[in-house]
């Protein structure tokens, strides 16, 4: 129980910011809320919310949410054995398959600790995040010009601060800088957010032929 409310804490605190940069991106506090809610993954939330702000289409902020959530998928396969949900608790443990709902579970050597503490990991984030959400929408409403505190650099920034600790091998760096070097090359030829369509589809394959 102090983990996983360890980690919604921080997870509360994050979803803040993106509360906030939906509003300063245009978005409703209506829409934000039910994006929150609904999607429930914050890497996809930031990345639509950045392309549509970057002037991006609906369809492209879309794309690139979903290719970001794929990985949920496979977290489902491992985790499916252990939950061994049943009925209707079946798609409530599909909306709480993340990152960290996913890594408390398979953390624990007891299959019955791995359950509890991916139902309370789920719920204590999912309560924290929607709340941090509301929080960070309802505080931005209330200022007149949102991008002038800089909130719109907020989304590049999350995603460079993630990135930094996985550069430290030369072939995570190799493949960063290719990646930049690709997304800048079809940046002038395509609409926004599709340049990092293309990245992560090169990117998959590299992965895929390398194994």
């Amino acid at each position: 129980m102090r983990d996983a409310v360890g980690i919604a804490i921080a997870s509360g605190a994050y979803a803040i910011a993106f509360g906030a940069i939906s509003i300063a991106a245009g978005f409703s506090l209506a829409q934000t809320m039910v994006m929150s809610a609904v999607m429930f993954t914050g890497a996809s939330q930031f990345a639509m919310v950045g392309v549509i702000a970057a002037g991006g289409s609906v369809w492209a902020g879309a794309l690139t949410a979903a290719l970001l959530g794929t990985r949920n998928a496979f977290y489902a396969l491992r985790l499916a054995s252990l939950l061994q949900v049943q009925d209707w608790r079946r798609p409530l443990a599909a909306q709480f398959v993340l990152d960290e709902t996913t890594a408390m579970a398979i953390a624990r050597d007891d299959p019955r600790l791995g359950r509890f503490s991916f139902w309370a990991t789920g719920i204590a984030l999912f309560t924290l995040w929607n709340s941090g959400t509301l929080a960070g929408a309802l505080a931005t409403q209330a200022i007149s010009d949102p991008k002038m505190f800089g909130l719109d650099a907020a989304v590049p920034a999350a995603f460079l601060a993630l990135l930094a600790p996985r550069l430290r091998a030369r072939e995570p760096l190799a493949v960063a800088l290719a990646a930049a070097v690709v997304a800048v090359v079809v940046l002038p030829f395509v609409p926004v957010g599709v340049p990092l369509l293309i990245v992560a589809v090169l990117v998959g394959l590299f992965g895929w032929l390398r194994r």
